[in-house]
């Protein structure tokens, strides 16, 4: 069971295998068409006992009337084709290729994605993604986040760095020359980060950790808590297991061993592909936004990493 509304995909991206494969979307209109996505946001009066709710409305989907979000009367709505338009900008530097599009739960979260070149990272080929976000809940508006994703193993290494960011949010409504602006911005944004973590990939790969540090770090990454039962403390003792396998014996990261760099992957490995060990109905969605927006383990892990 998962909470994938409707998608589409032009090729597989690692946190979701779910969709119907095209083979093309040539700009954010037509990608919205073929992911199901070419409906918009009706706001409408909510009543209780036949009495009208003053201040405020719901945020229903024109297709089939499903309530996204209720919102105060002053709430702009972005819709779909509003949000994404600016994107095309992005298609025309070529720079940027629409991937896959889709929407979480009813469709009160969206999202267009695109990929930028490859870039390396130490020796590794990478796919650096960007994915758009509009909200109908209420809850935001259009955002942008970039992954990048180490090809070899789809492993995303979206660190949370010091000095560029990797999510952001951006302008969705105006003239053309608007934007145009804001396509640049996005882009820039994208490559200041990009440019930033090779730079601090060079120095993780030059960052020798032993098998005491090693052991040390997985300890402190996943403590088990002072009032933790036995089920509790076994379950962690078990992924403490796994993740120092995948640090010291994932194939892809053997010329990596007893680096910073290879623990950082090991840790990505651990997160992007372990199942859970209680499998919820939400379980895809989360994965999805702990990918888009950052997975904590990996940030801790990043820290933890630096201060070694």
């Amino acid at each position: 069971m998962h909470m994938i509304d409707t998608m589409f995909y032009v090729r597989d991206v690692p946190w979701h295998k779910l969709g119907t494969r095209v083979e093309e979307a040539p700009d954010s209109k037509r990608a919205l068409e073929v992911a199901g996505l070419n409906w918009s946001i009706m706001q409408k009066s909510i009543f209780v006992d036949n009495k009208k709710i003053k201040g405020y409305v719901a945020n229903t989907r024109s297709d089939n009337g499903e309530v996204l979000g209720i919102v105060t009367n002053q709430y702009k709505v972005i819709q779909n084709t509003e949000a994404f338009a600016f994107t095309d900008d992005l298609i025309g530097t070529g720079e940027v290729k629409y991937e896959t599009a889709g929407s979480l739960g009813k469709g009160e979260r969206i999202w267009l994605l695109g990929k930028m070149p490859e870039i390396k990272l130490v020796d590794d080929i990478t796919e650096p993604y960007l994915c758009f976000l509009n909200y109908h809940n209420g809850k935001g508006s259009v955002r942008v986040a970039l992954t990048p994703v180490r090809v070899v193993c789809n492993n995303t290494l979206n660190v949370a760095l010091r000095d560029a960011k990797r999510n952001w949010s951006t302008t969705h409504i105006g003239n053309i020359e608007d934007k145009l602006e804001d396509a640049k911005y996005t882009l820039g944004m994208a490559k200041n980060y990009l440019k930033n973590l090779q730079e601090e990939a060079n120095i993780l790969a030059k960052k020798e950790i032993n098998k005491k540090v090693l052991a040390e770090f997985i300890e402190e990454l996943l403590p088990i808590p002072d009032n933790a039962g036995n089920v509790k403390e076994r379950n962690i003792i078990e992924l403490r297991k796994e993740l120092a396998f995948r640090i010291t014996k994932a194939p892809d990261l053997q010329k990596y061993q007893q680096t910073a760099w290879g623990v950082i992957n090991g840790v990505s490995d651990f997160v992007s592909h372990t199942n859970p060990m209680r499998n919820t109905p939400t379980y895809q969605e989360n994965l999805f936004y702990k990918v888009v927006n950052g997975h904590p383990v990996i940030d801790t892990a990043y820290d933890l990493l630096k201060a070694a």
